[in-house]
């Protein structure tokens, strides 16, 4: 039974959408890693390579979806997405939990060992960040192209200086932006 591979880009930004992948290689791909530990360019030139050289599966989540329904019920939904699409297989999710759900096994920085769940941590980050690139046309003042709506110190300031906009998620609250009752 094939093993697949499944980790997720998008979980704790204030903005944007969350996206969770699953893949199964068909050959050894050098150079696979966490995303976060791989250039941005090594990343890009990846993916090409991975979605040539697999089968695989992305599954995505509004802002509105996370905002509606919570990251836990949009993450088991996508694993049961990918286990749907994707068929029988050895399910490895990278992370300590499986969000209620069946059939998958998880294990803590799989994604930095095991080359199923690098590929799906790559395929789930470049899938993310160029989506937030292209939002990042949209709405210029938030700086998406740069921090992809991860709580950073610029990203902050946009928000005190502009407020949310629609692919902000609403349900996630700043305590540094909370009115204080002094």
């Amino acid at each position: 039974m094939p093993l697949c591979g499944i980790d997720e880009a998008g979980r704790g930004p204030l903005a944007g959408p969350l996206t969770i992948a699953g893949v199964i290689l068909h050959q050894t791909i050098e150079g696979l890693n966490d995303s976060k530990k791989l250039t941005e360019k090594k990343r890009e030139e990846l993916f090409d390579i991975i979605t040539r050289n697999s089968v695989y599966h992305i599954a995505r989540f509004s802002v509105a979806q996370i905002d509606e329904l919570g990251l836990s019920v949009c993450l088991a939904a996508g694993l049961r997405e990918i286990m749907s699409v994707l068929g029988e297989a050895d399910y490895l999710y990278d992370g300590n939990s499986k969000f209620g759900v069946s059939g998958i096994r998880t294990m803590v920085k799989a994604d930095a060992t095991v080359p199923e769940v690098s590929a799906a941590s790559i395929l789930a980050k470049v899938t993310r960040d160029r989506e937030m690139q292209e939002l990042a046309l949209q709405y210029p003042q938030y700086g998406f192209d740069g921090h992809k709506g991860y709580g950073t110190a610029s990203h902050i300031e946009a928000l005190r200086l502009y407020g949310q906009c629609e692919i902000h998620r609403k349900t996630f609250k700043l305590k540094s932006l909370q009115p204080t009752l002094f």
